[in-house]
């Protein structure tokens, strides 16, 4: 394969991840408006760490440590939509 090909190939992976966020955004809100609803607060620590944990029992050895890392930011832009998404129907 030449570098193009591998290009072409990160692109169509990244055209997939993109998807799938989006789709744990959405979720993502709809825990939101339940929390909301219920009176939870965004940030459960607790469910995040065993979250990591559990993303990292998925992974190759070589590759846990990088993906579990990986999920501190994506949990981070997950607490920060609920909380726009919670503000703005408070505005509302």
């Amino acid at each position: 394969m030449d570098l193009n090909e591998l290009r072409n190939e990160i692109d169509a992976v990244d055209a997939g991840l993109v998807a799938l966020l989006e789709k744990r955004l959405d979720v993502s809100a709809a825990i939101g408006a339940y929390k909301k609803a219920h009176g939870l607060p965004v940030l459960d620590r607790s469910r995040e760490a065993e979250k990591v944990e559990a993303v990292k029992a998925m992974c190759r050895p070589a590759t846990a440590d990088l993906i579990g890392d990986l999920y501190g930011p994506i949990m981070a832009a997950s607490r920060a939509y609920q909380t726009r998404l919670t503000e703005e129907k408070d505005g509302q």
